[in-house]
C-alpha cells in the first residue's frame, strides 16, 4: 500500500495485543497488530470466525482496552484516556452501525436518530433538526414518525445509520451492517455507505464475511488467527 508520506494517520494501531483469560485459559484474540487508517478512507475488515476482526472493531470503537500496543486516534493514545474520556471519544468521533439495527421498537425513526444527542444533552429544537437532516442524508425524508416495526429492514438499517451520522462522527464503524438484509436491500445499504463515504468524506470501517460487500470498500483487511495477513487497496483506488 502507498500513501501520502505527510499524510498523518487518523487510527494507528502499533503492535497492539489483546489477550481475554489467563493462564492455561489465555486466548490470544490479537497478536502484535500494526495498521493506519487514514481520513476519509472505506476500509473493510473481514477474516474467519475467531479470526480477531470483531475484536479489532471493538478496540477501534472504544468499546475495550488493548492488553499491550498502543492505539493512536488523531495522534492521542487512547489507553491512556480514562473511561469517560473514551465515553467522550465515542460520543464525539465515532457513530456505529450494528447487524441487529438496535433501535428501540416503542419510539420513532426520529426519535431513534435522536438519542445520541440526548446523550450529549442537545437542546430539544436542535436535537429535530439534526435528525430530519440525517434521515434526509440517508433517504427516509418524511418517514420520522414510522416506528421500526412499520419500516422494512433496510428503513430500518438505514434510520440506524441516521442515528450515527447524527453527530457527524469523523469515523463510522459499521459491524455486519448487512447481516440481516437480503441481497437487494445488502446492495441499497452499501450504496449509501459508499456515497456517504465519498460525498461527505467520513472514514469507513466495516466489519463483514462477505466478499460481495466487501468489493464496495476501497481497502479490505484480513485477519486470521489474530494477525493480519493481508491489506490491500481494491483495483482502481489509489493512496
Amino acid at each position: 500500500m502507498s500513501h501520502d508520506p505527510a499524510a498523518t494517520p487518523l487510527i494507528e494501531f502499533q503492535a497492539i495485543t489483546k489477550v481475554y483469560g489467563e493462564g492455561s485459559n489465555a486466548f490470544n484474540a490479537l497478536k502484535d497488530v500494526s495498521l493506519k487508517i487514514y481520513p476519509g478512507e472505506f476500509v473493510a475488515i473481514m477474516g474467519p470466525s475467531g479470526s480477531g476482526k470483531s475484536t479489532a472493531m471493538n478496540l477501534l470503537g472504544c468499546l475495550d482496552t488493548a492488553t499491550s500496543g498502543s492505539y493512536l486516534f488523531q495522534g492521542i493514545a487512547v489507553e491512556n484516556l480514562d473511561r469517560d474520556q473514551r465515553a467522550l471519544l465515542r460520543r464525539h468521533y465515532l457513530g456505529f452501525v450494528f447487524q441487529g439495527f438496535n433501535l428501540l421498537a416503542r419510539t420513532s425513526a426520529l426519535e431513534n436518530v435522536e438519542l445520541p444527542l440526548i446523550y450529549r444533552g442537545e437542546a430539544t429544537q436542535a436535537r429535530h433538526q439534526a435528525a430530519q437532516q440525517a434521515l434526509q442524508k440517508v433517504g427516509l425524508e418524511g418517514w420520522g414518525d414510522h416506528s421500526p416495526g412499520e419500516l422494512s429492514g433496510g428503513q430500518q438499517q438505514r434510520v440506524a445509520i441516521a442515528r450515527a451520522l447524527v453527530s457527524n462522527p469523523q469515523v463510522l464503524l459499521a459491524d455486519e451492517p448487512t447481516g440481516n438484509l437480503d441481497t437487494a436491500r445488502s446492495h441499497e445499504i452499501m450504496e449509501l455507505l459508499s456515497a456517504l463515504n465519498t460525498e461527505l468524506g467520513i472514514t469507513v470501517l466495516m466489519v463483514t464475511h462477505e466478499a460481495e460487500m466487501a468489493a464496495y470498500a476501497k481497502r479490505i483487511i484480513h485477519f486470521v488467527d489474530g494477525e493480519i495477513e493481508s491489506d490491500q487497496l481494491q483495483q482502481g483506488d489509489s493512496a
